[in-house]
């Protein structure tokens, strides 16, 4: 066998190879075909990439590899001339729902970047460009919208960081203020305040409280003048216990909506900040089809399939026996059919009504409850409990109502940077968002602020591209990727990286390939191997 320039691997014994050595030329694009069972993959992923690791993580310091853990060496007498590997196989792309083609690539990551910098915050109401506002505007919105209401003002000094922050609040203390919101508590800056260090804690410093009133106006104005001050345009208030953050640089003057100061965070659907209130940056929500849980076509009083052969719902005191004299609490006939009941009793027996009830329990004791509380309560507890119970086959996934699907808030929706906000560039495919991009002309400033942020955008693009990946979108779910587009989003991101020496172990990357993208991917392996890999 060749000892220059080539990877000698002697007796390789792993899984079904019976004591091979092979010699492997080095900087060349080489092929390990044969049959299913032939040992194909335990010759390259469980003997040459093993080892290769193996190495690796033995070259670290010992205080590395105890995080690390330690590698099998694998069943082979000696492997000569081997570089550092890396594996790009079919199942290494995350597969959590919140994984997407963009936030596998970092693609999403500098599209947020660059809405921060360049992007223009609207009004989600009206779209108009929100403005800069005076405390004197600020105070007069107050009054106007929430006249004789008890306010509280704060001037928000730590929003959403980790740290003890010990000497901030001494030196609120210090500087006069009694009182301050940590976390939403308001709590006493005269007791022993203890913040755990690696959370994200939010310290809002209470600069007053009065009643919003045309009288106090002059009161109000000074307030928040002190708040935005302490807090760099930033202000919160609790109006009549109802929490709100308003920002003094850019506000609706028609509808009163404010923007916060820009961050990336804001528009990523995995941050409190940015993601929907309601399906918490999934973009759908479970809900019962209350339609399939009842038999159309019989009488209320037996139409309930969920209480099945036993009666009952786990985990709750609702059964067959009870189920007509709860009815006729609720004012439904029990001989009713499902598919003729009014919308306000559907209503009433779904979401709960304020009307007291009561049943004879299992232990045959008079039971009496303030308030029905609806079915869509009560089997949501049942299958917090039991989660594998039958109800689950009631349960399906629908569309966000709030967000629809888009998984944002109406705020980070309403940032846009050429006409576009951050899902309108999600959606597009690859492809027609690298024209986009490449066609993009910016102003003297814009180029200074968003000049690098376009250049590594239009890079990571340019190598899905290759690779023939142009026609996904960014937004798309990475569990609904084939193992091939798995692995060609990897190599695409290898292809960025630039690094030589390198031994890449791929398993099938042209599989499902159109033929002409096959060339492509030829292509990009070519060029890798050319950079000396």
């Amino acid at each position: 066998m060749k000892k220059d320039n080539h990877i000698l691997v002697n007796g390789a014994r792993e899984r079904n190879l019976k004591n091979v050595s092979v010699s492997i030329p080095r900087d060349q694009l080489v092929v390990i075909a044969g049959l299913s069972g032939s040992g194909k993959s335990s010759l390259v992923f469980d003997t040459i990439h093993q080892e290769g690791q193996r190495r690796f993580l033995e070259s670290l310091s010992a205080y590395a590899r105890q995080f690390l853990g330690q590698m099998k060496r694998p069943d082979v007498d000696n492997v000569e001339g081997l570089s550092p590997t890396l594996c790009i196989d079919q199942k290494t792309v995350n597969r959590n729902p919140r994984s997407t083609v963009g936030t596998i690539t970092e693609i999403s990551g500098y599209l947020r970047l660059m809405l921060a910098r360049l992007g223009t915050p609207h009004c989600p109401d009206c779209s108009k460009p929100l403005v800069a506002q005076t405390p004197l505007n600020l105070a007069e919105n107050l009054i106007e919208k929430y006249p004789n209401k008890r306010i509280e003002l704060f001037a928000p000094i730590i929003l959403d960081r980790k740290g003890e922050y010990r000497k901030e609040l001494l030196q609120a203390r210090r500087d006069g203020f009694t009182h301050a919101r940590i976390d939403g508590e308001t709590r006493d800056l005269s007791e022993s305040i203890d913040l755990a260090r690696f959370e994200k804690h939010r310290i809002e410093l209470r600069v007053d409280r009065t009643k919003v009133q045309e009288k106090n106006l002059r009161r109000l104005q000074t307030s928040i003048e002190k708040a935005l001050l302490l807090s760099n345009g930033l202000l919160s208030a609790t109006i009549n216990g109802d929490y709100q953050l308003i920002s003094s640089k850019r506000a609706c003057p028609d509808h009163g909506h404010t923007a916060p100061e820009l961050e990336p965070r804001l528009f990523s659907f995995n941050d409190p900040q940015g993601q929907c209130g309601q399906c918490f940056g999934l973009g759908y929500v479970e809900r019962f089809d209350f339609d399939a849980m009842f038999e159309p076509k019989k009488k209320l009083s037996s139409a309930f399939l969920p209480f099945g052969e036993d009666k009952r719902l786990p985990f709750s005191h609702l059964d067959l026996k009870m189920w007509p004299g709860l009815l006729k609490q609720l004012g439904i006939k029990s001989a009713t059919k499902w598919s003729n009941i009014s919308a306000e009793e559907r209503s009433t027996l779904l979401y709960g009504k304020d009307v007291p009830y009561s049943f004879t329990s299992l232990d045959g004791r008079l039971v009496t409850k303030k308030r029905w509380k609806g079915l869509e309560h009560i089997c949501k507890m049942t299958l917090k409990y039991a989660p594998n119970t039958r109800l689950s086959q009631y349960k399906s996934r629908q569309e966000c109502p709030e967000c629809n699907g888009k998984r944002l808030n109406p705020v980070a929706l309403a940032v846009r940077f050429k006409g576009k906000n951050i899902h309108d560039y999600s959606t597009e495919d690859i492809g027609s968002l690298y024209t986009f991009f490449n066609e993009i002309e910016l102003g003297t400033n814009q180029q200074l602020i968003g000049g690098p942020i376009l250049r590594q955008l239009m890079h990571r693009l340019s190598y899905l591209v290759q690779v023939g990946l142009n026609y996904l979108s960014l937004n798309r779910s990475a569990t609904t990727l084939s193992g091939g587009e798995s692995q060609r989003i990897r190599l695409a991101a290898q292809v960025g990286s630039g690094l030589q020496g390198v031994t890449y172990i791929l398993d099938e990357p042209s599989i499902g390939l159109h033929y002409r993208d096959q060339l492509k991917l030829l292509s990009v392996l070519e060029n890798l191997r050319d950079k000396g890999n």
